[in-house]
């Protein structure tokens, strides 16, 4: 295995990792520990731009190649249709996971949970996304 082939699991482990730790985050605030809600908020914000700089240097490397998804039929259109909202969703988060956290390590409270209140929900959805989409990609339909 070279290290190519690590790129794919590597990025939807940090992807799974950003999901895990912002609902443990989550779950801080909803207990009112402050203090534990921001770490577990700034190692998703880690684990996310951890992901992000490994995914850029994955497709860098690769040149731009495109993986091709090897199902077919109505699976094919479910993978797509979560391609589609994952990546468009992934650029959209971007902004507002800043937004957040500049708002809440400021203690800005009702600016932070009036952008948390969207962020939190459409991030999860992306880090869980992103590993369906490593799954339909590289477990249950790899190309070849």
């Amino acid at each position: 295995m070279n290290l190519l082939q690590v790129f794919p699991a590597w990025n939807a482990s940090l992807n799974a990792l950003s999901g895990v730790l912002l609902l443990t985050g989550y779950i801080f605030m909803r207990r009112k520990n402050i203090v534990m809600h921001k770490r577990f908020m700034l190692a998703a914000c880690a684990s996310s731009l951890l992901f992000l700089v490994s995914y850029v240097t994955y497709h860098a490397i690769r040149h731009g190649i495109v993986t091709k998804f090897a199902g077919e039929g109505p699976i094919k259109s479910l993978y797509l249709i979560i391609l589609t909202t994952h990546t468009v969703l992934a650029v959209v988060i971007v902004p507002m996971a800043i937004a957040s956290v500049v708002n809440g390590l400021r203690m800005r409270v009702p600016q932070h949970r009036r952008v948390a209140k969207w962020t939190f929900p459409l991030w999860m959805y992306v880090s869980v996304t992103g590993v369906l989409v490593y799954f339909f990609l590289y477990q249950w339909f790899p190309s070849g």
